[in-house]
């Protein structure tokens, strides 16, 4: 599983025209994941990102997590975090798991990090949408499930 993480001072995925959900300060995070992913890797990623300490302290070091500032996620699924660029001018997606086997991972993480207490908003799976993104920094960073 990967999860591509911005630290944003706002976010927001529009679908058809209206918006699906919004954040404030946080994170926006676009989730893959792959064939071999299972509930032990979206634990880790959705526990990872809780907890990744991104946010400035009051000396301007990265030394605060999400919960730390009380932030909210905004979570997007995003297949194309497995495509593969190796051969070829178009990208492969064949490390991409089938969304019968995705959406069910997508809304656990959204299930863990709500149990968390995190605001979490999000798109609609496989759904076109279009982002805005206020990446704070900029800030991105990529977390791996082992």
């Amino acid at each position: 599983m990967r999860a591509l993480i911005q630290r944003v001072t706002s976010g927001s995925v529009v679908i058809d025209g209206k918006i699906n959900g919004s954040i404030g300060k946080g994170l926006v995070i676009l989730l893959g994941v792959t064939h071999s992913d299972d509930e032990k890797a979206a634990d880790f990623v959705a526990d990872k990102c809780a907890e990744l300490r991104i946010f400035e302290d009051e000396n301007g070091k990265m030394n605060l997590s999400l919960e730390d500032i009380g932030g909210d996620i905004l979570l997007v699924s995003q297949f194309t975090l497995y495509g593969s660029t190796r051969k070829g001018r178009r990208p492969s997606f064949d490390a991409a798991a089938r969304p019968e086997v995705a959406k069910p991972l997508y809304d656990y993480v959204i299930n863990r990090l709500r149990s968390r207490g995190i605001s979490v908003e999000t798109g609609i799976f496989g759904a076109e949408m279009q982002l805005e993104i206020h990446n704070d920094g900029p800030v991105t960073v990529m977390v791996e499930s082992p």
